[in-house]
């Protein structure tokens, strides 16, 4: 265990008790600190695994709130910091809250070097392997999906999708609203993809004024145009060998589009200014937000240009569509975040979890990663809360986990709903569940609701 506990910080202002801890733990290297101020340049310059802390610091050494202090600081510091709280004898409220502060353990005074010792040796293990696992995951190669954090069948059929697709050099079309992630599929595609070792070049058409789109994509020779004074390569010639991708398709201008569709045809461009024709191996990957057919109907959109760039479609399903993915990613963004933050952040509350699942998330992923982002730069515990979340307007139902009460809960709503369908007429209403109809009697007067009349028969 020595070499596992390479470093200790005991922050403690009585003399006498530091140099009984400092003596306690000369296997390793110690360091002291008497206050709060001197604690953080420790965390800092000495960097160590473990802290033994005494919540008594000056100028409050008879109170708790310097010590209080001296805790989130240090967590702020170095959030993977295991901090051991020395708490007065039989005050277990202060530690709880310090335990809820994210404080690995607590000790309570007196102080029994023999058995603090043991709880700074678990500490340093527990460290000592979550090092260990870290080192180990950089070890291993990465899968190309590591950047898609889903669950939901909704999502494992689009991985599926894109898993077959990979190989080919099919012209693919990525269909998906704003922020659900349709430039990480094309990276995975590219990654799986037979061209992996060449380039993926993208470029964003509705980011890009037209008269210099054209530019561009094709490229230009020298003298094409006031300040052409060299020949210049495209970004479609640049992915020659590789894959090109055109985000947001839809918002190519029709002039373009028909240069574009020329190219797809026929594989080869002309430069700006140029005669040469060039000929261009490189797969095209399109994606858009925009309703292409309805674009087509207005004359906004080729149709020929429609059915080129679709040779396979990837529909990428809304946030709001994919089940649990929300409160997944969610907690993935708040582990990123937080360290990126040096915050001791370390979950949600519940309220803020259903507010997560039931929100309708109109921006998708990327407003929900901008919202965990900013609710960890400014949560004040270390759980993120609805209020953290700016989402306290949205209506929230909580749904049971028991269950009994799931089962009963889907029952009502079927019933509900049969009756709703069949305009309360019991005997339908008994037909659509399959039950008979003095079964459904019974069920409606155990879920309270109102038994209707008769049916006429």
């Amino acid at each position: 265990m020595d070499e596992i506990l390479a470093k200790l910080l005991i922050v403690e202002d009585d003399p006498g008790l530091q140099s009984q801890l400092r003596w306690s733990f000369s296997r390793c290297e110690v360091e002291v600190a008497a206050d709060r101020e001197g604690a953080l340049a420790m965390m800092r310059d000495f960097r160590p695994g473990v802290v033994s802390l005494d919540l008594g610091l000056p100028p409050d050494p008879g109170g708790v709130s310097e010590g209080f202090n001296a805790l989130k600081e240090i967590l702020c510091e170095d959030p993977l910091a295991k901090v051991i709280v020395v708490t007065g004898h039989n005050d277990r409220s202060n530690a709880v809250r310090a335990i809820g502060l994210g404080a690995y353990d607590f000790y309570e005074k007196p102080i029994d070097p023999e058995i603090l010792s043991l709880a700074v040796d678990r500490a340093a293990r527990v460290r000592f392997l979550e090092e260990e696992n870290r080192k180990l995951v950089a070890r291993v190669s990465h899968s190309p999906f590591e950047a898609l954090i889903a669950v939901s069948p909704e999502m494992m059929k689009v991985c599926r999708a894109v898993e077959k697709l990979a190989p080919t050099d099919a012209t693919t079309l990525i269909l998906g609203e704003s922020g659900t992630g349709k430039e990480v599929l094309v990276r995975i595609l590219h990654a799986l993809s037979t061209r992996a070792d060449k380039r993926l070049v993208a470029i964003n058409c509705a980011a890009i004024p037209e008269n210099l789109l054209e530019s561009e994509l094709f490229g230009y020779e020298r003298g094409a145009f006031t300040g052409a004074t060299k020949a210049t390569v495209g970004k479609i010639e640049t992915a020659n060998g590789g894959i090109l991708f055109l985000d947001e398709v839809g918002d190519l201008p029709l002039a373009l589009q028909a240069k574009l569709l020329r190219f797809l045809q026929e594989r080869v461009i002309e430069r700006l200014g140029g005669r040469k024709e060039i000929p261009v191996d490189c797969r095209v990957v399109c994606a858009t937000h925009q309703d292409l057919p309805a674009l087509i109907r207005e004359g906004r959109f080729r149709e020929d240009l429609f059915y080129r760039i679709n040779e396979a479609t990837i529909v990428v399903p809304p946030l709001r569509q994919r089940g649990d993915d929300a409160v997944v990613l969610a907690r993935a963004f708040l582990s990123r975040f937080a360290k990126q933050q040096r915050r001791p952040i370390r979950d949600f509350t519940t309220p803020a979890l259903e507010v997560i699942e039931q929100y309708r998330w109109p921006g998708n992923v990327r407003e929900l990663e901008n919202r965990i982002k900013r609710a960890v730069i400014m949560a004040e515990g270390v759980e993120i809360t609805r209020e953290d979340l700016e989402l306290t307007d949205v209506p929230v139902h909580s749904e049971p986990f028991e269950l009994r009460e799931v089962r009963e809960l889907a029952e009502l709503r079927a019933i509900q709903r049969a009756l709703a369908y069949v305009d309360s007429n019991v005997s339908h209403a008994a037909d659509l569940l399959g039950v008979t109809r003095p079964t459904l009697y019974n069920l409606m007067k155990k879920h309270g609701l109102v038994e209707p009349q008769e049916d006429s028969q």
